[in-house]
């Protein structure tokens, strides 16, 4: 595939109004991208909304939940209205689910699932076949670190950015020849949002949440334009999977390196 470039392409971003979504659309708005911009929260969106271009570029604003079918089917036509099509589509809502397997509720466990993953898959066969009808189109799929290493505490998560993985893998082969390529982008520590608004185990002491949510404030370093600026250069080159980080880079190598016990070199990195 030849190297992608991002001027007067239509970007899709789920989960733009903070972190890494917003990261995203600022660098493709500064790289002649129009954006259809989607997230929950309307007044997140009116805040990218700010920090983007005044003129020059087509902007639209869906306030679209990835957990609600009815939202993610109404999705494309409203783009579509907007723009006429789609040439990249970046699955980048999620949340985080913080507590061993035994103290997260089957509630709480599905929540995360719906999102994380279903909402990457709705997302996806959405708009798949409108990527499908434009040259030179990409799909890229937030993932994780933790889709390749699963840390102790994070069960739910793990398994949700394992799912993408896979999926994103499976797609991929699935599409081969064809002219739309798919990235699944692993992260380390990125400077969000996310765990300062994870759920917790109810059954968590205050305590334990307090000193896991600043342990995790610890490890996430990398500021979210970094990553940005890193994810785009790897769809720019059609990179299959796009580590985010030195410590992704490390979390892959000591997987392959220990693939049943990796978990005992980095726990104390974690916990």
């Amino acid at each position: 595939m030849r190297p992608l470039e991002f001027t007067n392409k239509v970007a899709v971003i789920t989960g733009a109004g903070s972190g890494i979504g917003q990261a995203l659309a600022m660098q493709l708005a500064a790289a002649g991208a129009h954006l259809a911009l989607a997230d929950i929260r309307t007044e997140s969106l009116a805040a990218t909304l700010a920090l983007l271009p005044k003129t020059g570029l087509r902007i639209s604003q869906h306030r679209v939940d990835v957990a609600s079918a009815s939202d993610v089917a109404a999705f494309p036509a409203a783009v579509l209205a907007a723009h006429g099509g789609v040439d990249l589509l970046f699955n980048n809502a999620g949340v985080a689910l913080g507590g061993h397997f035994m103290d997260v509720s089957a509630e709480d466990f599905d929540w995360l699932f719906n999102i994380n993953f279903h909402g990457v898959v709705r997302v996806t066969r959405a708009f798949l076949p409108h990527l499908l009808q434009r040259p030179g189109a990409h799909l890229t799929n937030i993932a994780s670190l933790f889709s390749i290493v699963a840390p102790a505490g994070q069960s739910a998560y793990s398994a949700s950015k394992f799912a993408v993985r896979g999926f994103s893998d499976a797609l991929r082969h699935e599409l081969a020849g064809r002219e739309l390529g798919v990235s699944v982008v692993c992260p380390g520590g990125i400077a969000t949002a996310i765990a300062r608004n994870a759920r917790m185990a109810a059954s968590l002491p205050a305590e334990v949440v307090e000193r896991q949510q600043a342990r995790a404030a610890q490890l996430l370093r990398m500021p979210p334009e970094r990553a940005a600026a890193e994810i785009l250069a790897g769809v720019r080159r059609r990179k299959p999977r796009i580590l985010v980080g030195h410590d992704a880079r490390i979390g892959v190598f000591l997987e392959r390196l220990m693939p049943t016990r990796y978990w005992s070199l980095i726990r104390g990195f974690t916990e």
